[in-house]
């Protein structure tokens, strides 16, 4: 058997995503898959952060001859276990995970901030007894 290590696609029209996975050479792009060994997202904005590859497992399927297809050859160049990019990757997925964090603390902010009285309100006058 032919091991490939090659892209299934995935995803919706105008949306790809792939996954990087080892599977036989006969069956066709999306078909049976022997191992997936990571992903590759081309919609997000940080370049070094598309490909995500379980080095370990891609240095396996080589050693035991599995060929790689063209672009997935350059993905294991530059971010596989001994990749050329690891740096930038690293930095690109930690500017990635700050953004969201921003996003999402930032809604939870105001809508705190809504649900509480605003300052004045919270002083009250002092109580004045009774008139009797």
């Amino acid at each position: 058997m032919a091991v490939r290590i090659r892209m299934k696609k995935l995803g919706r029209k105008h949306r790809p995503f792939f996954r990087i996975c080892a599977m036989d050479g006969r069956v066709p792009r999306d078909g049976r898959v022997l191992e997936e060994l990571g992903t590759y997202d081309p919609m997000v904005p940080e370049t070094d952060a598309r490909a995500i590859i379980k080095g370990e497992r891609i240095q396996y399927w080589l050693s035991v001859g599995a060929q790689p297809s063209d672009k997935v050859r350059v993905l294991i160049k530059k971010y596989g276990a001994e990749g050329t990019h690891l740096e930038q990757q690293r930095l690109a997925l930690a500017r990635l995970a700050q953004a969201r964090r921003q996003r999402g603390v930032q809604p939870q902010a105001v809508a705190a901030e809504s649900a509480s009285p605003p300052a004045e309100a919270t002083e009250e006058s002092p109580a004045e007894p009774p008139a009797g």
